[in-house]
């Protein structure tokens, strides 16, 4: 055998360890292995280029396996307790017998690019359980703090028998229009003393909501935060609802002394009965899948854009960051019209 074909050779052996075993993927997420469902969020998450077609194959022959679970989306400031109240929900659906998915998008590490893992070291007892995933996503530069690839991790968690889905935002004041598109119930979560100062960004954000979970009625705070769910009661009677049909409420509970999480579970199949009954879930749904659609068209078409005018779009960037052209005229010559 010639030096070049030992070179081949060694070629094509590690291009075969590069190539993920799709079959076996498919077939572990389809029986709820945990390790073949982690690697397979891994495929779809990563950017080689080799590795596409077989993301594509995965989501394929996995999505008629997919939707059906109920699907949640948690929002809030930073300090309301978001990954505590996940946990306990999350302990108390597990308890009853659900298999629960926390789709925790963490801060993107500046080194990197990878999640830092706060969540999974935060929900310790939870993250032990034989009924829980839990999978930190590095946030990246998407829009609401929602990873890029989330909607397709949640079809795969479907596939591999989790029915109920959680997915938590980062929470830093950004749209979470985001995760209001690919979630069915979007659950706010505050905290006392937030609610008198209602800034426009929060109004926004309230907007959304179909409940409003005031977290940390323990202690010295429950007075507060009964108040608190009492003002944001009041609030939402002047909000046009997000949901048709729905109304949204306000509760109060606390996540570390795991009272009224039943409740919160309570409206969140309340909301789910009712959606179904009047159709707005089917529809909920299908217009999900339409911005799913579009939003991997954005982001394809932007990838073979910068292939094939990198060079022209890194100069235009240059001259529009000293200043030597106007943005409106750059964006022009990028794209002249006919």
């Amino acid at each position: 055998m010639s030096l070049g074909e030992v070179d081949l050779t060694a070629k094509e052996t590690a291009m075969k360890r590069r190539t993920p075993d799709v079959p076996a993927l498919v077939e572990g997420v389809r029986t709820g292995n945990r390790t073949a469902l982690a690697r397979s969020i891994t495929l779809i998450e990563s950017r080689a280029r080799h590795h596409r077609k077989s993301a594509q194959q995965l989501l394929s022959q996995l999505l008629p396996d997919a939707g059906r679970s109920i699907r949640v989306g948690i929002t809030g400031v930073p300090g309301a307790g978001k990954s505590t109240f996940i946990e306990s929900l999350g302990l108390h659906l597990c308890n009853r017998g659900f298999k629960v998915a926390v789709l925790a998008v963490d801060p993107t590490s500046s080194r990197s690019g990878g999640s830092i893992l706060g969540d999974k070291t935060r929900m310790e007892e939870l993250c032990r359980h034989s009924n829980a995933f839990i999978r930190p996503s590095p946030a990246g530069d998407s829009l609401g703090g929602v990873a890029a690839r989330t909607r397709e991790a949640l079809l795969l968690c479907e596939a591999a028998g989790y029915n109920v889905i959680l997915v938590e935002t980062v929470g830093v004041g950004q749209s979470e229009t985001a995760v209001r598109t690919m979630t069915d119930c979007f659950l706010l979560l505050q905290i006392a003393g937030a609610g008198d100062d209602l800034q426009g960004i929060k109004k926004g954000v309230i907007e959304l909501a179909d409940a409003i979970v005031v977290n940390k009625a323990d202690g010295d705070n429950c007075l507060r935060a009964e108040r608190a769910k009492v003002e944001y009661s009041r609030v939402l009677q002047y909000l046009h609802p997000f949901t048709p049909g729905w109304k949204p409420k306000a509760l109060a509970c606390s996540a570390l002394e795991s009272t009224g999480i039943k409740s919160v579970w309570e409206l969140v199949e309340d909301f789910q009965a009712t959606i179904n009954q009047s159709g707005v879930f089917d529809q909920r749904r299908s217009e999900q899948n339409v911005d799913w659609f579009r939003s991997l068209l954005r982001q394809a078409v932007m990838e073979r854009f910068t292939d094939e005018r990198g060079e022209q779009l890194a100069q235009l960037e240059a001259a529009v960051a000293d200043q030597s052209i106007p943005v409106s005229v750059a964006l022009a010559q990028l794209l002249p019209e006919k």
